[in-house]
């Protein structure tokens, strides 16, 4: 089971580092390993923390984003991680997959009929907090489709593509560390889970942020759709049969 779950993870963090969305791809394999919803998800936000802090690691130092541009994220990531983490043990798993349908479902309609062409706004680039708090407070509670979000978010808000890689993957670090200590001090973590699963993720997020820069805007644009497409389909099925 141990080399299953190394192969999956370095599979979600190529695929969510690049587009979003990995988790869509290893929550429903660990579920159908046995393996707990909570714990399931614990295992996801522990991985997160290691490929998304060596992804934007990698493209800070590559000078793709600046500490300053990162830092208003800080606090409502981790408050957002920490309270969707809370609010995990409250709510039915069966109504995270009802959200995290409409949520992906409704980035879909929006690309599909306004694109995700970058939009030149004059002035400084102001981060749009609240979609950025309810999408790490979703990223806490259950996760799956959070980065894909943040990438829509970010790309329609005028930023470059590795810019938006950049930013998504300091959120995702954030917000799942909040989460990540509300799921341990719960006891929800297992470490035979999540340490080949976290180790095979580090290897997908090193392989993929080095793809990135060859990945144009409109390359990128297509990657989301299809990968956002292929999970709505996913979760659809899942949820109507």
């Amino acid at each position: 089971m141990e080399l299953l779950l190394f192969i999956t993870g370095m599979i979600v963090a190529f695929v969510g580092t690049l587009a979003g969305s990995g988790g869509l791809i290893g929550m429903p394999v660990m579920l159908l390993l046995g393996i707990p919803v909570h714990t399931s998800i614990a295992t996801a936000k522990f991985s997160n923390i290691i490929s998304s802090s060596s992804s934007f690691v990698y493209l800070l130092k590559d000078r793709k984003v600046t500490y300053r541009e990162c830092l208003p994220i800080l606090p409502l990531a981790l408050a957002g991680g920490i309270l969707g983490a809370f609010l995990a043990d409250k709510i039915n798993p069966a109504v995270l997959e009802w959200l995290a349908f409409f949520f992906l479902l409704f980035a879909l309609l929006l690309s599909l009929l306004k694109g995700i062409q970058p939009e030149r706004k004059k002035g400084k680039y102001t981060l749009p907090f609240g979609k950025l708090f309810l999408i790490s407070s979703y990223d806490g509670l259950f996760g799956p489709g959070q980065a894909t979000l943040l990438m829509y978010t970010h790309l329609r808000h005028g930023l470059t593509y590795l810019k938006t890689v950049a930013l998504t993957r300091f959120q995702t670090f954030v917000s799942c560390l909040g989460a990540f200590t509300m799921y341990w001090s719960n006891g929800h973590v297992e470490w035979m889970t999540a340490l080949p699963f976290a180790l095979g993720a580090l290897i997908g997020a090193q392989l993929s942020v080095r793809l990135a820069s060859k990945v144009s805007i409109k390359q990128a644009g297509i990657l989301l759709n299809i990968i956002t497409f292929i999970l709505i389909l996913q979760v659809g099925m899942r949820l109507f049969l």
